[in-house]
């Protein structure tokens, strides 16, 4: 029978320490580092510390993070501004921020042409019956782009009527769950 290991916990100097290095191998929000030095310390004070000592020596600041992710992907990997939303709410961005941030980092952004550059990204094409339609509109959804620009991309692809009819009825009895 095996004992499960005694936790560490760590004093100021060493649990700003452990948090410089989380930041040097990956960027990340006050919320995600305040979940990771909450394993490690055993007082919540600490953990108050050493967030405020990283936001004041600036390694620690979730507008640029925001920022820096809002980005890289609208740029990179081609996401909506709603996925874009999601995602920085999940990481504990507060609201306010988000608003702020994205909203730049899309101002000037043509929703359809970025959809379009998604599509192409992950090699979906024009459909060429009723499920691969289904397929390409949940797709552009997960991704972040709202309805209307979907439907306009499935209308210039000539996607018949009642397919549309189909999918945004769908949609609607989703949006309302």
């Amino acid at each position: 029978m095996s004992f499960p290991a005694k936790r560490k916990f760590f004093d100021e100097a060493s649990l700003y320490e452990y948090a410089v290095g989380a930041l040097s191998r990956k960027m990340r929000t006050v919320a995600e580092l305040k979940r990771l030095l909450r394993r490690r310390a055993d007082e919540e004070l600490l953990v108050d510390v050493v967030i405020a000592r990283l936001k004041e020596q600036k390694y620690l600041n979730d507008h640029k993070y925001a920022a820096a992710y809002s980005a890289y992907r609208q740029t990179n990997e081609k996401f909506g501004k709603r996925r874009v939303i999601t995602d920085l709410k999940i990481k504990g961005v507060h609201s306010e921020v988000i608003e702020k941030v994205v909203g730049e980092a899309y101002s000037g952004v043509n929703e359809e042409k970025l959809a379009r550059k998604h599509l192409a990204r992950k090699r979906l094409r024009k459909p060429s019956n009723e499920r691969e339609t289904a397929r390409v509109f949940r797709a552009l959804l997960r991704a972040g782009f709202s309805s209307s620009t979907i439907f306009k991309i499935l209308k210039k692809w000539q996607v018949p009527d009642e397919t549309l009819g189909t999918l945004e009825a769908e949609e609607e009895s989703r949006q309302q769950e």
